[in-house]
């Protein structure tokens, strides 16, 4: 039987949170973090908004899902971003003890896998899920940046 929850699927939801966050005029990163095939957190970029260079999308939504779980462990939920986690995202990953990342486009100069930021040793990573999406997204929007400058 197919399960129509799968990466892809909650992917796509993380993308509509990452154009929320575009229209704000924040750097486009959406996520979502499920437990149980149950979105249990959503969440994008806020640092331009809350003037905070913390209120980046995964740290919000670590946030969310620790209060709706009523802990401050993830084990058995998967953190789904549109862009691979910085070195914070992935070291509050590590506290957390998420279960799984899926993320969409790579950050080939803050990513946590360039940097060799270590994440817990039992969280899966899954990667490459609805790149060019999510890289279009982000190059979209750095392109009008730099028209409006």
């Amino acid at each position: 039987m197919i399960n129509p929850f799968d990466d892809v699927y909650f992917m796509k939801k993380a993308l509509q949170e990452a154009q929320l966050a575009f229209d704000k005029g924040e750097v486009p990163v959406g996520a979502v973090i499920t437990h149980k095939d149950q979105i249990i957190a959503r969440a994008h970029n806020l640092t331009e908004m809350l003037n905070d260079v913390t209120a980046h999308a995964e740290m919000q939504a670590f946030t969310a899902a620790a209060d709706f779980l009523g802990g401050k462990y993830l084990k058995d939920c998967t953190l789904y971003v549109t862009l691979e986690p910085c070195q914070m995202c992935a070291g509050a990953s590590y506290w957390a003890q998420i279960g799984k990342i899926v993320y969409g486009a790579s950050e080939p100069k803050q990513g946590f896998s360039v940097l060799n930021t270590r994440i817990h040793p039992k969280t899966k990573v899954v990667s490459g899920i609805l790149e060019e999406e999510c890289s279009f997204l982000l190059k979209k929007f750095f392109i009008e940046k730099r028209n409006l400058n």
